[in-house]
Parts: C-alpha cells; structure tokens; sequence
C-alpha cells in the first residue's frame, strides 16, 4: 500500500492506495466522483479523461500512485470554469448530447481543443477528437459545438481563459515534487553477453535537455549489428549531421557546435501527425566507444512532449561486424503517450532499430538511406508488430491444438 496526497478538484486529499490501482477507480470508488466513466478500461475511448496537473489524460491507464503531487481536475470540478460553460451550452444547442456516457471525457478533450488549438478548423477538430468515441455516433453535433466554441472566442464573445503548456513527461514525472511513486516502466533485457549501454564518464551534464533527474515512463535497452568494422561505425558516430540521415522523417535545423544542435523530427502514427522541434547535445568517450544523446522537444501543435537520452556503446563482434547496445530512457506526455505500451513501446523500438541499422550499413557502404524528409510512418511499423503478435497467438494456439 502507498499513501499519496494530491488535490482534486481544489480539495487536498491524503489515502492509502495500492500500488495498481488505476486513477479512475480512485476517483469514483474513494472520493465518489462517478462523472469518470470507464468503458473500454485500456486508454482507448477516452471516456475517463480527466484533467491532471492541466492536460487531459486517460484516467483508466494511469496508476493513482503516479498521481502523488499531482493537481487532478475532473468534470465535477469544472462547473465555474467558463470555457467548459460556453461548451456545455453548445453542446446543448448543437445537439452534441445524447446518451451522455462520453460526454464527460468529450467535454475535457474539447476544452483542451478550444485552449491549445484557438485556430482549429472542423477538420482538426475532428482529428484531435479521434481518441474519444461515441457510440450514439454524435460526432456532427459535438465538431459544431466545439466550432461554435471556438467561433465565440475569436470574435471575442466568450470569457478569456488562456492555455498553459505542462511540464515535459507524464504525471507522476514533476520535478522537485517529493513524489515518491515512481512511473512504472518498460525495459527490455540486453542482448546476452552484451552489458547495458551506460552513459560515458564525463558526459555533460543534462541541465535542461533531457530526463534532468526525472524518472522516465520507458527505458528500454536493445542492440544491434552492423556488417562493418567497429573504428567506421565509431567514427560515423562522431558526425551526427551523418547519423540524423539514418532516421526517416529527422533532419538537424541548426548547428549551436559540432555536438550540440536544434533538430526536426515528424511522426506519424495512425490519425496522430506529430511535428517535433527540440534541441539535443552529444557527448562521446573515444577510450570507451560509449556516447550520451540527450535531448527535449515538443509538438506545438498537437501538444505531444518528449524528454529523454540515449546512451550507446560500439564494440567489435565476430567477423569483422560491429555489435552498438543502446539504452533508451524517455518521458512522453500528451497524444502521443497514448502509445506507450510496454510490449508495444519495445517492439517499435525493435523495428526502429532494425530500420536504422540497415540505413547506417547503408551509408557507410557509400550507399544512399531512405528518403530522410519523410515523415517516420511509426503507424506502419505499429501494424507490422500487431501483425507479428498476432501470428505468435495462432501458431502457438493450433501448434498446441495440434500436438494433443
């Protein structure tokens, strides 16, 4: 059991809970605020989003212990918020309402629409409402109440309330807190005889890029080869103008030093298009082979945030290849995050890899890598694991079937 305290709903509240249960369970079975619905209970219909430390998040898939600190708002403690207010009235006279299970979560995503996007067209609307779901499908009403909304705010009509970003990383991630839960995470184990990649001595200090102390919501270590020899993979490392052209949809804006620099990255991964602007330094030990990427970005526009590091280690491996261990640690908030499952979140990091490992044997091949201005369709290589999952299942469910 933990004990946590954190404000809902401007009520400061102190419980023991245990360590799994979900935020949604606590906020209807502790403290009775039953306008949370659950559904679907896997973070997929948005039907339980709340608003934690200000941004909606689902409330089914987040441990109430992540939530120790945190400042958690849901639709019980919006009645005088006047956003909200202009929405539920348009709501009302744009027919947006009809069995109401959704509306609760809807609500709270289309007041961070109103907030964050001012500028919205029904289309974005439509777009950014894709992780909500209505089974009366009354998706018609609910984009006109939402563009009646909107409409009001520009033309000055409805109160001003304006939108503040959170902090990088999810709930349960705020520095200088106190918490003293800590974000589950999802590490893979490291290829046997390979150590996990460790930062190198002497790496520079993180200061604002990076984890900066914070604990990460996925760590993953992974590694991979590369059909050439160690000192040319190393050595390619040490340009990362180079190894940014490994990674589709990445390209670097501009250059502060050889080590430190402001880069681009564009993501897209089903109706989620998420554009990345941020800045990253590298640190490199020669006598070890051992590097240290840390970086922070964020998407303006779709408000997904990312924080994290990225230690890596070149070693020689049989015949001549070359064997890099990565170990990734990372904070991912807003739309994004929704993907980050942990057998998921492994697998894409999986092909990922695989991905740039060819690239990068390409080019030092004095090949060409693939088209590095493309957007990094992580929707695709998301099917292809669904896909491969779902082939395990069968296999081993009629390979059992068949060995009876």
């Amino acid at each position: 059991m933990n004990q946590i305290t954190l404000t809902v709903n401007d009520r400061r509240v102190t419980e023991t809970v245990p360590p799994r249960m979900h935020l949604a369970d606590f906020l209807r079975e502790r403290l009775n605020l039953t306008g949370t619905h659950l559904r679907c209970e896997q973070g997929a219909c948005g039907a339980c989003t709340v608003l934690i430390d200000g941004q909606p998040a689902r409330s089914c898939i987040t441990y109430a212990v992540m939530c120790d600190g945190a400042v958690v708002r849901t639709i019980e403690g919006l009645q005088d918020d006047p956003v909200m207010a202009a929405l539920r009235r348009a709501f009302s006279q744009e027919h947006g309402l009809q069995c109401g299970f959704c509306t609760p979560g809807m609500l709270a995503t289309a007041r961070d629409i109103v907030l964050r996007l001012p500028d919205a067209t029904a289309e974005r609307v439509r777009l950014e409402l894709s992780g909500n779901l209505c089974r009366c499908t009354g998706y018609v009403g609910i984009v006109r109440a939402i563009m009646r909304v909107l409409n009001e705010r520009r033309a000055g009509e409805a109160a001003g309330v304006s939108y503040e970003a959170g902090p990088v990383g999810p709930v349960g991630a705020r520095a200088g807190t106190g918490a003293t839960a800590a974000a589950p995470t999802t590490k893979a184990a490291a290829a046997p005889g390979l150590a996990e990649a460790a930062p190198p001595a002497g790496a520079l200090e993180p200061g604002a890029l990076g984890l900066g102390g914070r604990k990460p919501n996925i760590e993953i270590s992974h590694s991979f080869t590369v059909a050439r020899p160690a000192d040319e993979v190393w050595a390619f490392f040490a340009d990362p103008a180079q190894v940014v052209t490994c990674l589709p949809g990445a390209s670097i804006s501009r250059v502060h030093d050889g080590n430190d620099f402001d880069g681009l990255m564009t993501v897209k991964l089903g109706p989620i298009t998420a554009n990345f602007s941020g800045r990253a330094r590298v640190s490199r030990d020669d006598a070890q082979r051992a590097g240290l990427i840390i970086g922070s970005g964020n998407d303006r526009g779709g408000g997904s945030r990312a924080a994290g590091e990225v230690a890596y280690q070149v070693r020689p491996d049989d015949g001549g290849n070359t064997r890099v261990a990565l170990t990734i640690r990372a904070l991912l908030a807003g739309p994004l995050a929704q993907f980050g499952r942990s057998g998921i979140v492994e697998d894409l990091v999986g092909k990922m890899t695989e991905r740039f490992a060819a690239n990068l044997e390409a080019r030092l091949s004095g090949g060409a890598a693939i088209d590095d201005t493309a957007p990094l369709k992580a929707g695709s290589l998301f099917w292809s694991v669904v896909a491969a999952r779902c082939g395990k299942f069968f296999s081993k469910l009629f390979g059992g079937s068949g060995a009876r």
